[in-house]
């Protein structure tokens, strides 16, 4: 495992998001305009087996479940074959059993997406604001401070994701340095 943090080497504050079609474990393939219904975009590139990711889990079924406005979406990039738990169909059991409950989980299999995105790590979170039509990079940085798998997020969010959405959701902008999310690398194909 090697333990990366985000970082804003590709999207900037107000870039939009650059554009995919992704399959999903929903059996569609889906893109940014099926989601412009909704005032923000929570993409999360994340995977089935990094601790860091699977930490997270809970925190993304929570969010997806409290904000109706938001979609919520993983998208999982790394390599399946030298991490085959990471599959597309350990991706559709994680989902039918109830343990990824996000609005949707999305496979990048050519890696092309989480490059144009700049993602680095799993979970990598981006949260976009709808701007008429557009998403516009709002947040790029930690879901919440509990930076190890075995930690407790503190009950004062700050603004990490959740104070970054509501700041999102009151057409406000979202102040300061973002810190940085934490994780293992992706898993590219040509390391």
């Amino acid at each position: 495992m090697v333990l990366k943090e985000s970082d804003l080497a590709v999207l900037e504050r107000g870039d939009p998001a650059p554009k995919f079609e992704l399959p999903g474990v929903d059996g569609g393939t889906h893109s940014l305009e099926d989601f412009r219904e909704y005032e923000a975009l929570l993409l999360v590139f994340t995977c089935n087996h990094c601790p860091y990711a699977k930490a997270k889990f809970e925190a993304l079924n929570s969010i997806a479940e409290d904000y109706s406005e938001v979609a919520v979406v993983g998208v999982n990039p790394n390599d399946t074959e030298d991490y085959p738990e990471d599959s597309f169909e350990m991706m559709e059991a994680l989902v039918e059993e109830g343990t990824i409950r996000y609005d949707h989980y999305l496979r990048d299999e050519t890696q092309e997406v989480a490059r144009r995105y700049g993602a680095v790590c799993t979970p990598d979170p981006y949260l976009f604001r709808n701007d008429d039509g557009e998403f516009r990079l709002a947040y790029h940085g930690r879901l919440d401070d509990a930076m190890d798998p075995e930690e407790e997020p503190s009950e004062e969010p700050g603004f990490e994701m959740r104070g970054a959405i509501e700041t999102v959701l009151d057409g406000d902008e979202v102040p300061g340095d973002w810190p940085p999310s934490q994780g293992c690398s992706i898993k590219w194909r040509d390391d």
